[in-house]
């Protein structure tokens, strides 16, 4: 079938982001027969015209939009990003009668309800590399896809169920054609790579689980290595290691690791730690293999806290971790998340006093937290009244523990600050 996927993404929350999931699903469906055309709206000046003429252009049989975030989770002033892809799909439904299905980490997420408030006629909960395939081959022997694993359709249900290809492995890569568009030589272009999915943590707040499920699945370091040797040779040297937890488990981390180093590449890669059981080992391979920076979400100084969270790690070992990193000299970004239920003014500032003691590189602090269907913290809002089950967590909602409220929006400093 001829199908043009697009990224409906233009948010740049702290640099542009290259779409890594609807390049592997592009990968499986050419790999499947189909006659596969790719668009990213992210460097459009005019996103309409541009979208319109490619569908003039193709007259594609299906088209699939990716939606990777629903909001910029702030709390003060939250921007709402599914009224920016609402017109994507307007503009598909005006040009076009082809079929439109929605995937992305944001509408894993909200299924249901992203499928109804962008108007868009399928939709797959979970992974597309397999799921996608199967929806055109139905489609172009005029079958239903509704009962397909984790395929919602409009108007009425689909099949709930979730599927997680157990072997990541049995995915194509993108294509090189497909980074063609983005310049190697540019300071924010950083290529994303996985090399694995999945997160066993459960932290009270967390969507992942929605998006990859529980169970780790690892990708072959190996041949994750042998792709980025060939981006290297395409001039790429900047690479994001986008695992939620680059060291669950660490031994796919060191494999990793010295896959890339034994391949003597000038690159530089940043990645994500989960401080916990994080090793000096881990560390001193990251640094031989070129890795430059970590982002490191520890959340919060306080061990009650961090208990209520559900984090599987205390202060002193974040800062064991921290001074791991420092002493290989990896740069490392910390985040704070204030406002958790429990949280006091003392806790609070115990939080910003360990955040600050630790050095850091760059912090980055949130006051109040987005509620996810699903989480252990929506019960809490449910129990406390904060939230109704009537209520449409697709429109951001917040939870902030009402002894620091609203002392906390005026004392604490939320953003991105960088030395």
């Amino acid at each position: 079938m001829r199908v043009l996927l697009i990224s409906a993404n233009t948010e740049r929350i702290n640099m542009p982001t290259i779409p890594l999931g609807l390049m592997l699903v592009a990968a499986a469906a050419k790999r499947s027969g189909n006659d596969v055309h790719f668009l990213d709206l992210m460097f459009k000046e005019n996103p309409e015209p541009a979208l319109i003429g490619k569908i003039k252009e193709l007259e594609p049989e299906v088209i699939g939009i990716s939606v990777r975030n629903i909001d910029d989770q702030s709390l003060e002033s939250p921007e709402f990003f599914l009224k920016n892809v609402r017109p994507v799909i307007e503009w598909c439904k005006g040009a076009c009668s082809a079929p439109v299905v929605l995937g992305g980490a944001g509408y894993s997420i909200f299924p249901e309800p992203v499928l109804e408030y962008l108007g868009a006629d399928f939709g797959i909960h979970g992974e597309g590399e397999e799921i996608f395939p199967m929806i055109l081959e139905r489609i172009s022997h005029g079958e239903d896809p509704s009962t397909l694993p984790g395929v919602h359709v409009s108007g009425r249900k689909g099949c709930m169920e979730q599927k997680f290809c157990t072997d990541l492995d049995a995915f194509p890569l993108p294509e090189y054609e497909l980074w063609s568009e983005f310049d190697p030589k540019s300071e924010d272009t950083w290529i994303p790579i996985e090399t694995r999915r999945g997160c066993p943590n459960f932290c009270s707040y967390c969507s992942t689980s929605s998006i990859q499920g529980s169970v780790v699945r690892t990708r072959s370091p190996l041949l994750v290595a042998a792709y980025m040797e060939k981006l290297f040779r395409l001039g790429f040297k900047q690479f994001y290691v986008v695992d939620n937890s680059f060291n669950i488990p660490e031994s796919q981390g060191l494999e990793f690791c010295n896959a890339i180093a034994n391949l003597h590449l000038d690159i530089q890669w940043k990645a994500i730690l989960y401080p916990h059981g994080v090793t000096e080992k881990l560390i001193r391979s990251m640094k031989r293999a070129g890795c430059i920076e970590v982002a490191l979400g520890f959340e919060s100084g306080c061990k009650h806290i961090l208990k209520r969270m559900n984090k599987h790690f205390d202060p002193d070992e974040v800062r064991c971790v921290c001074r791991m990193l420092a002493d290989n000299e990896i740069r490392r970004i910390g985040f704070l998340l204030l406002g958790a239920p429990g949280e006091t003014r003392e806790s609070v500032r115990e939080s910003m006093d360990f955040a600050n003691s630790l050095d850091l590189d760059g912090l980055r602090t949130t006051v109040g937290i987005r509620i996810y269907p699903g989480t252990g913290l929506e019960k809490k809002a449910l129990s406390e009244g904060v939230i109704t089950s009537n209520d449409d967590l697709l429109l951001p909602r917040f939870y902030l523990e009402k002894e620091v409220d609203p002392w906390i929006r005026n004392n604490v400093e939320a953003g991105f600050r960088l030395k």
